[in-house]
């Protein structure tokens, strides 16, 4: 199966929030939206928090990617994903991150396997 990975490993295909706003499914968004501020105990959460294009895109950037430091380096480094940068294995920032999502650990070696 197809994947499309941010910065960290993360399958922006199985976020709720990337794949409400390709569908433009604006109830679903709203849905998702009110989900998050008692998930995340954020009850000023806006909308945009709920529209992504995915980590990786020019475009709209949802939830914590605009603030997230990976995908802040990811971007200065000019990298597809942090699979393909040199400092993966050293990388506290990246390290930090995905000790805690197992996924994004198990995505980026699968793709550091293949380079």
């Amino acid at each position: 199966m197809a994947k499309y990975l941010g910065y960290c490993g993360l399958d922006c295909y199985e976020c709720e929030a990337y794949q409400l706003t390709q569908a433009d499914d604006e109830a679903g968004k709203l849905l998702l939206l009110e989900k998050w501020r008692i998930e995340y105990d954020s009850p000023e959460m806006g909308l945009a928090s709920v529209t992504c294009d995915g980590c990786t895109s020019s475009g709209r950037l949802g939830g914590y990617c605009q603030a997230c430091p990976v995908r802040a380096c990811g971007v200065a480094k000019g990298v597809t994903n942090c699979a393909y940068c040199d400092e993966f294995e050293t990388c506290q920032i990246l390290q930090g991150f995905i000790v805690e999502i197992p996924s994004a650990r198990v995505n980026l070696a699968e793709v550091r396997a293949g380079l």
